[in-house]
């Protein structure tokens, strides 16, 4: 199997060279951190990853891929390289060796994400971030994010952009599973500025999902799931348009939406299923609390408010392919919403 993966990764690499980009390697299991990062020399850690990578000084797209295995975060990983020789357009990409489509794909080849950091960040309050974007044309895809284990940590963030300044934050076919008794995430996704895409992502069990609060614009969520977040599915801040949702699955939240006190945005909500909430909008105050508000300037095309969502959750029989994804029981089904951007890769 490990050959398998190998020949995956080779041929990853292949087209890489064909796209300019500078490629790294990481292997949890075997790789070496005194290594070169290579296809025949990974790096271990994808701390060592990011380290070589902020010290890049081509301009080319940057391409962290990670083989299977679990990844303890014991601090941040800072997302940033050298902006004076970056080609406009280039990207920096953290990814599966193997995504969700691949025909070898199967829940066990995802990397998983694990921190058991402290705090190791002040900005705006102590708190603790996995992944912090610090530039532009950030993607991040098939990756599996649990929680913070550390019981020292109370606020935890998988995927933050601290800053307004950078543009292009993607997250693509990933999980961000909590577990609020043991391994919280306070807020899936944690960030501010321009081009936030989040698209094919599954949200379980996440205090809140998506947190976008500083000088939104270029926004789109579309084809994802977000079930049990027990504050809100989401919080969101003034905002310059385009604004794309739809194509979703939000249920079993404490809130759908929270928006600023004083504000009545015209969202746009489009082909979704938005059921079985305690409340579908409110408000965050500017004194602090929420408040749930009837009063909508909501525009809504085709949402479906009253709906039984079932998902694919683990059983005695143990991960299966399309776990946490829509059971062909639940509605919604007809919706592309969940991991795979091909539904006959789920089905396989």
């Amino acid at each position: 199997m490990m050959k398998r993966i190998i020949a995956i990764a080779i041929l990853f690499l292949l087209c890489a060279h064909l796209s300019r980009a500078q490629v790294f390697i990481v292997d949890p299991l075997k790789g070496s951190d005194e290594a070169s990062g290579s296809v025949a020399a990974p790096f271990k850690s994808l701390k060592k990853a990011a380290a070589v990578a902020a010290e890049y000084d081509g301009g080319d797209t940057v391409r962290i891929r990670l083989l299977p295995g679990l990844y303890t975060l014991e601090d941040k990983i800072v997302i940033t390289r050298k902006q004076s020789t970056r080609h406009p357009g280039s990207a920096y990409l953290i990814e599966a060796s193997v995504l969700p489509d691949d025909p070898l794909w199967t829940p066990a080849k995802m990397p998983v994400i694990q921190s058991v950091s402290p705090n190791n960040s002040t900005v705006q309050f102590p708190h603790a971030s996995g992944f912090i974007a610090a530039t532009d044309g950030v993607i991040i895809k098939g990756l599996k994010f649990l929680g913070n284990a550390n019981p020292e940590t109370r606020y935890y963030y998988p995927v933050a952009r601290e800053d307004t300044i950078y543009k292009g934050l993607d997250i693509a076919q990933c999980y961000f599973i909590g577990e609020r008794n043991s391994a919280p995430i306070q807020g899936a996704v944690w960030a501010h500025g321009a081009g936030i895409n989040v698209s094919h992502c599954i949200f379980y069990g996440c205090k809140n999902a998506l947190l976008l609060f500083k000088a939104i614009s270029n926004f789109s969520v579309t084809h994802s799931i977000i079930v049990g977040a027990y504050e809100a599915a989401v919080w969101f801040g003034p905002f310059t348009a385009p604004f794309v949702f739809r194509d979703n699955i939000v249920s079993d939240c404490n809130f759908f939406w929270l928006r600023p006190e004083g504000t009545d945005p015209a969202y746009v909500f489009s082909n979704s299923v938005i059921a079985n909430n305690k409340h579908y909008a409110g408000v965050y105050r500017n004194t602090g609390g929420l408040a749930a508000v009837d009063n909508n300037n909501f525009k809504e095309n085709h949402i479906r408010k009253t709906a039984t969502v079932i998902l694919n959750e683990v059983g005695t029989e143990g991960l299966q392919k399309g776990y946490l994804n829509l059971s062909a029981q639940s509605d919604g089904s007809d919706i592309d919403a969940g991991i795979f951007r091909n539904r006959a890769a789920e089905r396989k």
